[in-house]
């Protein structure tokens, strides 16, 4: 009903049913049958219409002057709505998880925030999915796909999950020249798996370890302190160690052993048409992800 008030109002400010459908990009026919609806649900005629003119009856005129000026405000603020969409600034919600965002992620957030200084960034991080509807966020970034019918998303990139240790810590423990050779070891591992697939990068031999775990953690940050405290071996996605490989803080174990891809998704809610600003990051979070790991 609120669509056929509106296009009332515009009928009686274009001063006729042909000159409101041109205006509004509708047919003649639906502007005409859409009046009719109008008036119907009230019970009231509210125009006198002749092959020449309209003019409002007494009933349309007290309807119109108790609705135009309502109309022109909401019109008004539609289009300013519209024009923010456009632009590169204003306030732009995202979900992400915690630790990606803390170590690998760190640098894509600072340099999008210099980049684009508009943009007011309300980053909102958390392991657990919060619900991005409930959230009203306008992004969230997920590890592995999303299986939510109400969601849209967009694979940004993937790593494999490594196999890791400190040099310190392999210096002082067994020989680890094979899978099986995982047994003489400290592992610490994460409540997610308590055993670690792995694939032969060459042949696609494939081996799973049953894992006993010396330390358990529900958080994989916690893993790689650990890990990095040359107490053990864990299994660790690229993309949460990225740094620590390239200072050599961690190195890697068997290393023609990887287990299973980790995919990183953006996703926004279906239906939902998204912002520039909103598009703008997830093309910059494309573009950093697929430099870091390019084996995408």
């Amino acid at each position: 009903m609120l669509d056929d008030i509106v296009l009332f109002v515009h009928i009686v400010q274009q001063g006729g049913l042909s000159q409101a459908g041109e205006y509004l990009s509708l047919p003649a026919a639906t502007v005409t049958r859409r009046l009719q609806r109008l008036e119907s649900r009230l019970g009231q005629k509210l125009l006198h219409r002749s092959a020449r003119q309209c003019t409002l009856t007494q009933q349309g005129q007290v309807y119109y002057q108790s609705y135009a000026s309502l109309v022109e405000q909401f019109e008004q603020t539609s289009h300013q709505l519209n024009q923010q969409k456009e632009l590169l600034s204003g306030k732009l919600k995202v979900l992400a998880p915690l630790n990606i965002c803390h170590g690998f992620l760190k640098p894509m957030w600072l340099s999008f925030c210099k980049q684009y200084p508009d943009i007011q960034l309300e980053l909102i991080l958390n392991n657990q999915l919060e619900d991005i509807i409930k959230s009203q966020a306008d992004l969230a970034l997920r590890i592995g796909p999303q299986a939510d019918s109400l969601l849209q998303q967009k694979k940004l990139g993937q790593a494999d999950s490594i196999l890791v240790a400190t040099p310190i810590y392999l210096t002082n423990a067994p020989v680890l020249t094979e899978p099986d050779d995982l047994k003489q070891h400290r592992l610490i591992g994460t409540t997610l798996r308590n055993k670690w697939p792995l694939t032969h990068t060459t042949s696609r031999a494939s081996y799973t370890h049953m894992c006993r775990f010396s330390s358990i953690y529900n958080d994989t940050g916690f893993v790689k302190y650990q890990v990095a405290d040359h107490q053990g071996v864990g299994l660790l996605p690229r993309f949460e160690i990225i740094n620590e490989l390239k200072t050599g803080e961690l190195i890697r174990v068997l290393p023609e052993w990887q287990s299973r891809n980790r995919e990183i998704f953006a996703i926004w809610p279906s239906g939902r048409l998204l912002s520039k600003k909103a598009v703008c990051l997830r093309d910059y979070m494309h573009n950093f992800i697929s430099e870091q790991l390019p084996n995408n």
